[in-house]
């Protein structure tokens, strides 16, 4: 979450565009992405530069040959604001979107052949660059707020129904889902790649000794990530975003994830998501084999229908959905509710306060995670009512010490030890027959129960007694300060 100086800075930044007449968010975000992409870029070189020099050895796969040395920020950024402004057009530029990926057919290459430089003059680019300078882009959490807070900006509500996903409840869903190696991982709805981006960090934290091995590196940087968006801008970012993870090559594509032109059906051991919630759509548009789990319109519970269908047998699934998912009354919802318990394994329901998406959302909304079996295989039901996610749930989202987070993270690792909980505690389990008798309702508050603690009151008599007590003696004093203002 961006806070203080960083947001300042950021917001810097955005002025000197607004300022020169650049007002379209999308079309500042992607500048400011690709001026990112080409520092950390040079940055990165950098750093491989200086660790072969520790052991004095060449450099493997520079990403800037000697025709290209011109193109590193760190030697352009000292240049004349014009001569600056005449590299980046006609070298940097260009070396980003024709040469980095020459020859090679990656989302990269793809996705960047249609980018557009529009910084508008030489002195735009200086401020620019030299705000850029300042931040530490290396710094992967940095990196990230950074991120989330321009793609904020696109709307205080979304872009067609989308909400960012805060970055901090990103990195609890992978850490409860855990991806490895062997796992093929989608996000149907990947708007920045936020989802693919933050499970390749895990993978490359956790697995990278076993990265080394060119198998295991090869289906980590071309077959391990797939995303689907209708938004080339999202795709371009996405691209970018992977490519600065290490990911050369993701299967990162243009598709309507809901339409029959995705074909992709049982193909993902892991999908998490955050789908768009834009109410409804044309039926005829949307895949029939989703209607059939999902006779709806709303896209929510059409996502639902379309990650059943694209994982594996054995796949998980963690996807944020609206409340409305949880209890809604209609056939379709109660149809996709009954498809997850009865004929999947339905693992948890992590209830999330309504200010996590604030202040661009109110919306409340919950974490579901399954696992597709086909065959059923739901026995209990883990609920669990977050509080708090380590920042204030009003619009200013500021850093709080209430945190729930680290303990869903240690409850979910444990479940056994979660058995004997009460329904009132924060956690606990809901046996799949009692979800079953009531309509299939996986609202936290349906099965919740809540102490009522005995209030005891002093009788009529003593409490009037006092009354009386009390107006004597403001009586009193009232009469004392009249004669003291008479004097």
């Amino acid at each position: 979450m961006i806070t203080g100086e960083l947001k300042n800075k950021i917001d810097g930044i955005w002025d000197i565009f607004w300022s020169s007449g650049m007002t379209n968010p999308l079309t500042v975000i992607e500048q400011i992405t690709y001026l990112m992409f080409i520092k950390i870029l040079d940055d990165n070189e950098l750093k491989k530069e200086s660790n072969a020099a520790a052991f004095d050895m060449p450099v493997v796969d520079p990403i800037f040959d000697d025709e290209h040395q011109v193109c590193r920020w760190h030697k352009f950024r000292n240049f004349e604001a014009e001569a600056m402004f005449k590299n980046m057009t006609e070298k940097v530029f260009p070396f980003i979107k024709e040469d980095l990926h020459a020859g090679r057919d990656t989302a990269f290459a793809k996705y960047m052949k249609d980018a557009l430089f529009l910084v508008p003059t030489a002195r735009v680019l200086v401020r620019v660059v030299d705000a850029l300078d300042s931040l530490d882009l290396n710094n992967k959490d940095i990196m990230g707020d950074v991120y989330e807070y321009l793609l904020s900006q696109i709307a205080q509500s979304g872009t067609n129904g989308q909400f960012r996903t805060p970055r901090h409840i990103i990195k609890m869903m992978v850490e409860l889902m855990q991806p490895n190696l062997d796992d093929v991982i989608c996000d149907p709805a990947m708007g920045s790649a936020g989802f693919i981006c933050a499970a390749a960090a895990y993978i490359s934290e956790n697995y990278g000794s076993d990265l080394m091995k060119t198998e295991n590196k090869k289906h980590y940087t071309t077959t391990m990530f797939s995303g689907f968006d209708t938004d080339q801008t999202m795709l371009r970012i996405g691209a970018m975003n992977m490519m600065l993870h290490g990911v050369e090559a993701p299967n990162i594509s243009w598709q309507d994830s809901l339409s029959e032109d995705n074909t992709h059906r049982e193909e993902y051991s892991l999908i998490m998501a955050n789908p768009p919630f834009t109410g409804s759509l044309d039926k005829e548009t949307v895949s029939k084999d989703l209607i059939a789990i999902a006779p709806t319109k709303k896209t929510e519970l059409l996502f639902m229908a379309l990650f059943l269908k694209s994982l594996k047998i054995g796949g998980r699934c963690a996807s944020i959905v609206p409340d409305g998912v949880l209890f809604g009354s209609s056939r379709a919802h109660k149809a996709l509710r009954k498809e997850l318990v009865e004929n999947n394994r339905l693992e948890a329901v992590i209830s999330m306060p309504s200010g996590v998406f604030k202040p661009y959302a109110g919306v409340s909304t919950a974490i579901v995670i399954f696992t597709k079996t086909g065959g059923g295989g739901t026995d209990n039901v883990w609920f669990y009512d977050m509080k708090a996610d380590g920042y204030s749930l009003d619009d200013k989202r500021s850093p709080v010490e209430q945190n729930d987070i680290p303990d869903i993270l240690a409850r979910f690792k444990n479940l056994d030890g979660e058995k004997d909980r009460a329904r009132t505690e924060q956690s606990f389990f809901v046996p799949k027959s009692e979800i079953a008798e009531n309509d299939y309702d996986l609202s936290i508050n349906k099965y919740k129960k809540i102490e009522y603690v005995a209030v005891e009151y002093p009788p009529t008599e003593e409490i009037w007694a006092k009354l009386e007590s009390l107006n004597e003696q403001v009586s009193m004093e009232m009469a004392e300060l009249n004669e003291m203002l008479r004097k």
